[in-house]
C-alpha cells in the first residue's frame, strides 16, 4: 500500500501516469490551495478563482499520460495556471472594450433599431447571467426584480427570513456587478 503523502512529487507524477487516483488527489490536495490563492490574488474573485484552479486539475488529469514534466509539478500545474488566468484576463479586456463600446454608442445613438437591437443584446448577457446563479439565489432574486415583490413578501412566501431574502438579492446584484461591469450593470437597473 502506498503512502501517498510522503511521496515525493516525481513519484506522484509516475504513478498519475498509470491512472493512480490516490495519486491524483495527492497531487490536488498538496497543491489546491496555493494555486487558489494565486489565482485569486490576481483575478479578485473567488468563484472564478476556485473555477480555474479546478480547470488546472481538469486538464492534469485529462492530459496526464500525455504531458512531459519537463520541469517539476508545481512548476507545471503554476504555467497552466498563470496561462489561463492570462485568458480570462484577456477574456474581461474585451468586454470592457465592448462596454466602452457600448456607452459612446448609447452617447451617440440616432437609431432607435440599433438601441433596441443592443438593448435586446444587453437583456440575453442579462438573463445569462441570472440563469447561472445558484437556484434560490435566483429564485428570490427574479421574485424581486421581475414579479417586483418586496423582501418582507418575498419571505413570506418562501417562508424565510427577510435578512436572508436581503442577502441574496445583495449577492445577486453584487454578482451582476461583477460580471457586467458597471456600465452594463447602471443599464440593467434601468431595465
Amino acid at each position: 500500500m502506498h503512502l501517498y503523502n510522503d511521496m515525493t512529487d516525481f513519484e506522484l507524477v509516475s504513478l498519475l501516469k498509470e491512472d493512480d487516483h490516490a495519486a491524483y488527489r495527492e497531487i490536488y490536495f498538496r497543491y489546491t490551495g496555493i494555486l487558489f490563492s494565486h489565482a485569486f490574488s490576481k483575478l479578485q474573485d473567488r468563484d472564478e478563482a476556485k473555477d480555474v484552479v479546478q480547470e488546472v486539475f481538469s486538464t492534469l488529469w485529462s492530459k496526464r499520460s500525455t504531458i512531459q514534466f519537463q520541469l517539476n509539478i508545481s512548476g507545471y500545474l503554476y504555467v497552466t495556471l498563470r496561462n489561463k488566468i492570462l485568458n480570462i484576463i484577456a477574456h474581461r479586456k474585451v468586454k470592457t472594450e465592448y462596454i466602452s463600446s457600448l456607452q459612446h454608442y448609447l452617447n451617440e445613438v440616432n437609431s432607435n433599431t440599433d438601441f433596441l437591437a443592443r438593448t435586446n443584446q444587453l437583456k440575453i448577457i442579462i438573463e445569462d447571467e441570472i440563469s447561472k446563479m445558484p437556484v434560490r439565489m435566483r429564485e428570490i432574486f427574479e421574485l424581486s426584480r421581475k414579479n417586483h415583490l418586496s423582501h418582507r413578501e418575498i419571505a413570506e412566501k418562501l417562508g424565510i427570513s427577510e435578512k436572508t431574502v436581503k442577502d441574496h438579492v445583495n449577492n445577486a446584484l453584487r454578482r451582476l456587478r461583477l460580471k457586467l461591469g458597471l456600465v452594463n450593470y447602471f443599464l440593467f437597473l434601468f431595465f
